[in-house]
């Protein structure tokens, strides 16, 4: 698996556990625990940037967002 395959499943994979925490577990998960989350993203998608660039990395992690959590 490349490397951009790699970075792009472990955005996915944050992208699925924030979706949990956003509807599955709304009424328990806390803003911070939330937030958390979405911060675990940041560095995926800079490391992605280094190899393929600011706006395809940016594409790529707002695909996987769209794709999974609406």
């Amino acid at each position: 698996m490349s490397e951009v395959a790699l970075l792009r499943k472990k955005i996915e994979d944050e992208c699925r556990v924030l979706n949990l925490y956003m509807n599955e577990f709304r009424a328990t998960a806390s803003h911070d625990v939330i937030n958390h989350q979405f911060e675990a993203i940041s560095p995926l998608q800079q490391e992605l940037t280094e190899i393929v660039g600011e706006k395809e990395a940016a594409r790529i992690t707002v695909e996987a967002y769209i794709g999974i959590v609406g």
